[in-house]
């Protein structure tokens, strides 16, 4: 259900790692338990992003919640796409719905990371 080649977080982001670059976004688990999402508010590029620190925000008719990043850097890129259309981040979690991509700073950030069987035995003990 939870892709391999990403690694994960107990916040429920998701991050492909790609050399020094990792792409950033929500799980299905998060956009399943949040709803329709109606709005992303997205940093800019060129922004400073920080471990553990909130670096967006995702709203739908539930709630809004923040979104923790699993690592720092500069964000190199944002989803262009989501101000007009936001229901991506449901429709394809792991495709057009990313979120951000940064420009990693420490790499040593990336071991905290789950890897998929890890973040769905994490996601049992929610149950």
């Amino acid at each position: 259900m939870y892709p391999d080649e990403l690694r994960y977080t107990d916040k429920h982001v998701w991050a492909r790692i790609e050399g020094d670059t990792v792409t950033l976004g929500l799980t299905d688990y998060a956009q399943e338990q949040m709803g329709d999402i109606i709005y992303a508010d997205l940093p800019q590029a060129g922004a400073a992003v920080e471990v553990g620190e909130p670096f967006a925000s995702a709203e739908s008719a539930k709630a809004i919640e923040d979104v923790v990043s699993p690592v720092s850097g500069q964000v190199a890129a944002v989803n262009g796409e989501l101000p007009d259309a936001p229901e991506k981040i449901n429709q394809d979690p792991y495709g057009e719905g990313w979120l951000i991509k940064i420009t990693l700073s420490n790499e040593g950030e990336l071991a905290s990371l789950l890897t998929a069987a890890q973040y769905e035995e994490y996601l049992g003990t929610l149950e």
